[in-house]
């Protein structure tokens, strides 16, 4: 993105209250010039997500995250797409799985909906945030296609990531060791664009 401001260093807060997803990012952010903390280790209120797209959502959790703790914040919105569910969950997907974040259920209620319907094409949107204090973000956006399986496989990950086998593997994302997986991921799409926009190497 022409003209977007840069990450000048120090303190990055990660707008979530998801422990795995802060460790994703804590992942991707290790060769930067980043102090990451966490929107639940500065016990930041979490915002109702209003939006009507996976942007939207992002944007209104980074800059809440931003305005309440009062350095930069990072957050993402993302979830399954499932083609053959007109796109839901989609920015629903972590509703699906209730206020416990109970995802093996929110998996099956996938499994169920599509009622074994032949098509099982999906993928995972991610739309990622960098917030600022003043009120500036910029937003970025990937995406991973791939197929569901099943019953679910392999414990890493979280959410639907054992449902879900990306375009080109046989492994679903659960099965997928976590550095694989961060190579491929809509989440690693989004973070690449903006790092290549946003941020300098420690």
């Amino acid at each position: 993105m022409t003209g977007a401001r840069r990450f000048a260093g120090g303190r990055l807060v990660i707008a979530s209250h998801n422990p795995g997803k802060v460790d994703e990012f804590a992942a991707l952010l290790e060769s930067f010039n980043a102090q990451v903390v966490s929107a639940a280790g500065l016990g930041l209120p979490e915002p109702d997500e209003s939006g009507a797209t996976f942007a939207a959502n992002a944007e209104i959790k980074a800059m809440s995250a931003a305005r309440h703790s009062g350095f930069p914040a990072m957050a993402d919105d993302s979830g399954l797409v499932v083609e053959a569910l007109a796109g839901a969950p989609g920015i629903h997907s972590a509703r699906w799985a209730g206020p416990g974040r109970d995802f093996a259920m929110a998996m099956k209620k996938v499994e169920d909906e599509l009622a074994g319907a032949g098509d099982r094409r999906a993928y995972f949107a991610c739309a990622l945030a960098l917030g600022w204090p003043d009120g500036h973000s910029e937003t970025f956006q990937g995406e991973v296609h791939g197929r569901l399986v099943w019953p679910p496989r392999g414990g890493s990950g979280f959410g639907y990531d054992p449902m879900f086998v990306p375009r080109g593997h046989d492994l679903t994302f659960g099965e997928m060791d976590p550095a694989a997986k961060h190579a491929i991921s809509h989440r690693a799409a989004a973070f690449g664009k903006l790092a290549a926009a946003c941020l300098d190497h420690a």
